[in-house]
C-alpha cells in the first residue's frame, strides 16, 4: 500500500482488471478465477528473497465489484456523453446502490469464502471486506505463495503468483488490496499535531502582474522583469476565469484530502472577510472526518492542513456561495483515501469534488486502479464529477528519473486539471498564461548579474501520456497523435483542462500557523501549485452547474472537450506575448523573517521540462483554462 504526497508540494479504464479464466487452484479440482494485476511488477524472480515466514500477519482488502461491472461502466459513459440518449438521467445514491452495488448475497458469499479460509474478517462496507490472518490462511484464500522480495534497499512481502478467487463467486470481487506489504507499515493512532511553522512571502512584491518593476535587479531575457504578486485573491481569479454575476449558489462542491485543519473554520472566515470575498452562511462549510486519525508523523499531517486550507479558500473565492463539504481521510494512504472519496458518492455529499493530492503512475497497481475506477464510475452515475490536480513536477524525470504522468489523475474517468502561470493586470484584466514551468536562477553576490542564468528546473505542472491507461473516446480526434502514441500503443494523455498553478504567480491564502516562539496566529502567504489549479475549476465547474439551473455536470470530461477549439477556452502557451517571461522574487532565507537575510532569485515562466504548452491541446494545459463564456455557456444545456 503506498502513500500518498500532496500536489501542491506534491487507474486505469473500466474493465482493465477483470476476472480472467480459471488460474491458480488452491484445491485440486477447484476452478479459480484469476485476479490479474495482483503480482506487482517488482515481484521478479531475481528479487525473490523466498517464502515468508507463516507466522507474519497480513491485513487485506476485497473490494466487490457488485451486481454489475459491466453495465456500471457501460452507464456511467452513457450518462456522461452529451450524444447519448442516456446524457444526464443520473441516478440517486441509493438507486445506483441497489442496481450496481454489491448484493447482501454477494457480501454474504465472500464473506463465507474469507471465513472458511481461515480469515478473520475486521470490518465490512458497501464496498470492501477487510481480513486479516496469517500467511497460510491467506495462502489458502488467494491461492498464491507469499514470498519476501528486494525492492531497492527494502524486502517487502507480495504474491509469487496473481492472486485467485473461486470462479464459484461467479465475479463477486473486484480485486484484492493488501497482499504486498510496501510500505505497508503498523498504524499507531496518536493526535493530530498542531500546525506546521509559519511561512511568510519577503516581497517587494506587485499588486497585480506588473506593477512594481524590479529596476535595481538585472535584467533577464534582455528587459527588467516585474516583481512576483504578492498573491492573487478571488476578485482577480474570478475576473481572469469570466465568473461574471455566477455565484455558485445551490451548488455543493466536495473536498477531499489527509486529515483535517482545526482551525479552518476560523481561517476561511478570517481569509473571506481580510480580501473581500462573501462571508460563510450558517453551514455553508461543513466537515465529514473519521473517528482516528492513522500514520500522522509518517504521512507529514500538518502539512495536510495547509492542503485543506488551500483548497477551501480558493473554492470559495471563486464560488462564493457554494456549499463546501470537506471529507478527511484518516491517513493519506490508498485505502483511507478511497473511503473518503466512497463516502462522498455513498452519500452523494456534492456534485462537484476537488482532489489536490496524487503520486507517481508507477506506485499505482492494477488493483488499486481498480478500485479507484470504480468509485469515479458510481460516482458519473450519480452526476458526481471528480477533479485531480496532475502534479507539480512537470515530466517527473527530475524527481523520479522516468517520464511519467500522475495517478489517479491518468484515471479515464477524472478531469486532470494542470497549471499555468497567470498575468492579471490592472483592473482585474486578464492578460495571458503560460504553461507553468519554473526555471530558477538565483542573483550573484555582487548583484550585477543572474547565476548560471535561466537557471535549474524547479517545478512545473504535472502531464504527458500515461503508460497504462487506454486513450479514453472523448480524447480521440483532440489529442494529437505524437502525445497518444508516445509510449507505443494509443494512450490516455494528462491534463484535461487548467487553470492558475505557479506560486510565483499563486494565490493569496490564511492559516493558523505556529511562529517561532511557540505561539499559533493566523498569517497570509502565496502558494501554488497544481493544488491551486484543482480547486479552482472546481469552483469555475460550480459557476457553471448554477447557470445550468443547478442540474450536475456530472464526470465532465466528454463536455470539456466537445468545446475544444472554441473561443470559450484561453489556448495557452508558453510564449503568449511572442518573448520568454519571468518574475523576480525575495524570499527570507528562514521562510520567516530578515534576520537570516533574503534570497533573491529570478523564475523564468513556460519551461516545463520536455512539456510544451502550445497550439491546441498540449500536455502541460490540456484545452486550455476556462475563458469568458465558458460558464454561461452550460445554461439550458
Amino acid at each position: 500500500m503506498r502513500s500518498i504526497r500532496i500536489a501542491a508540494t506534491l487507474p486505469l479504464l473500466a474493465g482493465a482488471l477483470v476476472l480472467a479464466a480459471p488460474g491458480a487452484q488452491a484445491d485440486a479440482g477447484a476452478a479459480r478465477d484469476t485476479l490479474s494485476g495482483t503480482k506487482p511488477l517488482w515481484a521478479t524472480g531475481t528479487a525473490d528473497q523466498g517464502s515468508t515466514a507463516n507466522g507474519s500477519t497480513v491485513r487485506a482488502r476485497v473490494y466487490l465489484a457488485g451486481r454489475d461491472a459491466k453495465g456500471l461502466a457501460a452507464y456511467a459513459k452513457a450518462v456522461s456523453d452529451p450524444s447519448s440518449a442516456s446524457y444526464g438521467k443520473y441516478l440517486s445514491a441509493q438507486e445506483t446502490q441497489d442496481r450496481f452495488g454489491a448484493s447482501k448475497e454477494q457480501i454474504a458469499e465472500v464473506t463465507a469464502w474469507l471465513t472458511s479460509s481461515g480469515l478473520t474478517v475486521t470490518g465490512t462496507s458497501a464496498h470492501y471486506i477487510a481480513v486479516s490472518g496469517d500467511v497460510a490462511a491467506t495462502e489458502k484464500a488467494f491461492g498464491t505463495q507469499l514470498h519476501n522480495y528486494a525492492k531497492g534497499s527494502h524486502t517487502y512481502r507480495a504474491p509469487s503468483a496473481a492472486a485467485s478467487v473461486p470462479a464459484s463467486l461467479d465475479g463477486a470481487v473486484l480485486t484484492v488490496t493488501g497482499l504486498d506489504s510496501a510500505p505497508h507499515k503498523a498504524t499507531k493512532q496518536d493526535q493530530l499535531p498542531p500546525p506546521d511553522a509559519v511561512f511568510r512571502n519577503s516581497g517587494p512584491f506587485s499588486s497585480y502582474y506588473g506593477s512594481n518593476v524590479a529596476t535595481t535587479l538585472p535584467d533577464a531575457y534582455g528587459t527588467k522583469v516585474p516583481y512576483a504578486v504578492k498573491g492573487y485573491t478571488g476578485k482577480q481569479l474570478r475576473a481572469a476565469y469570466g465568473a461574471g454575476k455566477a455565484t455558485g449558489k445551490g451548488v455543493r462542491v466536495a473536498i477531499t484530502d489527509a486529515y483535517a485543519s482545526p482551525t479552518i473554520a476560523k481561517d476561511a472566515a478570517t481569509y473571506a472577510a481580510k480580501n473581500g470575498d462573501a462571508a460563510y452562511a450558517k453551514g455553508q462549510l461543513k466537515q465529514v472526518l473519521p473517528k482516528k486519525y492513522a500514520r500522522t508523523e509518517e504521512c507529514g499531517a500538518a502539512g495536510w492542513y495547509g492542503e485543506e486550507t488551500l483548497d477551501v479558500e480558493a473554492v470559495h473565492a471563486v464560488s462564493p456561495q457554494a456549499d463546501i463539504t470537506y471529507v478527511g481521510a484518516a491517513s493519506c494512504y490508498d485505502d483511507d483515501l478511497l473511503d473518503s472519496l466512497n463516502k462522498v458518492v455513498d452519500k452523494h455529499l456534492a456534485d462537484i469534488v476537488s482532489n489536490s493530492w496524487g503520486d507517481v503512475e508507477a506506485n499505482q497497481t492494477p488493483e488499486l486502479a481498480a478500485a479507484y475506477d470504480q468509485v469515479f464510475q458510481l460516482g458519473a452515475v450519480e452526476g458526481i464529477g471528480f477533479y485531480f490536480s496532475s502534479g507539480d513536477n512537470g515530466d517527473n524525470v527530475a524527481s523520479t528519473g522516468t517520464k511519467q504522468v500522475d495517478t489517479p489523475a491518468d484515471s479515464a474517468w477524472v478531469t486532470a486539471v494542470g497549471g499555468t502561470s497567470l498575468a492579471v493586470g490592472k483592473n482585474d484584466t486578464y492578460k495571458w498564461e503560460t504553461g507553468w514551468g519554473t526555471l530558477k536562477s538565483t542573483l550573484s553576490a555582487d548583484g550585477t548579474s543572474w547565476t548560471d542564468f535561466p537557471g535549474a528546473y524547479n517545478s512545473g505542472a504535472g502531464g504527458g501520456t500515461s503508460k497504462s491507461v487506454a486513450q479514453p473516446s472523448y480524447q480521440k480526434g483532440v489529442v494529437p497523435d505524437a502525445l497518444a502514441t508516445a509510449n507505443g500503443s494509443v494512450n490516455r494523455v494528462v491534463p484535461d483542462i487548467a487553470a492558475i498553478a505557479d506560486p510565483n504567480t499563486g494565490f493569496l491564502v490564511g492559516q493558523t500557523q505556529t511562529l517561532p516562539d511557540g505561539s499559533q496566529a493566523y498569517d497570509e502567504y502565496r502558494i501554488g501549485g497544481t493544488s491551486l489549479a484543482a480547486p479552482v475549476i472546481a469552483g469555475v465547474q460550480a459557476l457553471a452547474q448554477q447557470t445550468r439551473g443547478g442540474a450536475p455536470l456530472g464526470f465532465a470530461n466528454p463536455s470539456i472537450y466537445a468545446r475544444y477549439g472554441s473561443p470559450l477556452y484561453h489556448d495557452v502557451t508558453d510564449k503568449p506575448t511572442g518573448k520568454d517571461l519571468a518574475v523576480a522574487r525575495v524570499d527570507f532565507a528562514n521562510s520567516y523573517d530578515a534576520s537570516e537575510g533574503l534570497l533573491t532569485s529570478v523564475r523564468s515562466l513556460g519551461k516545463d521540462a520536455s512539456l510544451k504548452a502550445v497550439r491546441g491541446y498540449d500536455d502541460v494545459t490540456g484545452v486550455g483554462s476556462p475563458a469568458p463564456g465558458y460558464v454561461s455557456s452550460y445554461r439550458g444545456r
